[in-house]
């Protein structure tokens, strides 16, 4: 089969829909069915698909963004010696992704509270793993509150 590359939409079949063979264009073509109201002609299927994707996405950047935080005040607060303006442009970096996820998505307040211990345990052997000093040399819980890491001033000592 030719594909003719002037054109903007890649040939499907009923095998293989455009959500399978252009993405870019499967979206595009959605959002205007929707602007339109033509409801009865969008893939729903997929639309659910990727919604469902969309807030997973959110939740999952939240919880590692946290982790890298809790990781990098970790190693801030136990190799004080080895600080660096890279480690403290790490911290104001990803609370800042943090802060703003959250106000984006005030419901995403829930999730980073599920998630909080999760990350804290995550961030402790990486910690452990970056700076070569032993996992018992972290507590096993998180040292600091849940406001303590999004505060733009706290720093551990």
């Amino acid at each position: 089969m030719v594909i003719d590359m002037t054109s903007t939409q890649l040939p499907t079949t009923s095998h293989q829909p455009l959500y399978d063979t252009d993405f870019v264009e499967w979206t595009d073509q959605t959002a205007e069915l929707l602007k339109q109201g033509k409801f009865s002609e969008l893939d729903l299927k997929n639309l659910i698909e990727e919604v469902e994707t969309l807030g997973r996405s959110e939740k999952n950047a939240l919880k590692s963004n946290l982790r890298v935080l809790l990781m990098h005040l970790l190693k801030w607060q136990h190799q004080a010696s080895k600080q660096t303006n890279s480690w403290r442009g790490t911290i104001v970096e990803h609370r800042l992704r943090i802060q703003d996820a959250l106000e984006d998505s005030p419901s995403l307040k829930n999730h980073y509270t599920q998630v909080f211990d999760k990350a804290y345990e995550q961030a402790r052997l990486k910690a452990a793993e970056e700076t070569g000093l032993d996992i018992s040399a972290f507590p096993a819980e998180c040292p600091y509150t849940e406001e303590q890491v999004l505060d733009s001033e706290f720093l551990p000592e």
